[in-house]
């Protein structure tokens, strides 16, 4: 196995390691605060906003996760219609573009929201938290997702991967 390879599936098992964690943190959040609801009658203000933050996290480090085992929604009816050759031209291209967007929304975009709120100082309602390291998700995702479009791409040219 290449090295690119095992990068690739260390990366994607430290991945699932952090989504399955802060699933579980998720989890605890909503529950603690169903019972301090109903059972204690008081509310535990910080809750809502953890299970706010967390989801966050989840959801887009879980597109990274997705789009590194290839699995983020796609219609292919169009391109099932393609010559095997085209395929591939297309292939490639999809991943030009999946890699154009992490560069440009989730990289340069992210990385300028992490610096505006850590700059002015920002912080959360209830956690006090600086919300640029609640921001700061989108950025790492993004290389996160850059990296395994280009994985991707060498992986198509290499034919390993045919759709």
């Amino acid at each position: 196995m290449k090295t690119a390879d095992v990068i690739f599936d260390k990366a994607c098992k430290v991945m699932e390691i952090i989504l399955v964690f802060i699933f579980g943190l998720l989890v605890i959040d909503v529950l603690g605060q169903v019972f301090s609801r109903y059972i204690l009658n008081t509310s535990f203000a910080f809750t809502e906003e953890l299970a706010r933050f967390s989801l966050i996290w989840m959801s887009i480090l879980g597109a990274a996760y997705l789009n590194a085992k290839r699995l983020h929604l796609s219609m292919d009816f169009l391109y099932q219609k393609f010559s095997p050759k085209t395929q591939k031209k297309a292939l490639i291209v999809i991943e030009i573009f999946i890699f154009a967007f992490a560069l440009i929304v989730m990289v340069i975009g992210g990385f300028n929201l992490v610096y505006t709120t850590l700059h002015l100082g920002q912080l959360s309602g209830t956690l006090r938290i600086p919300l640029g390291y609640i921001y700061a998700i989108l950025p790492v995702s993004g290389l996160l997702i850059m990296w395994f479009s280009v994985y991707h791409m060498f992986k198509i040219n290499a034919n390993q991967i045919t759709e």
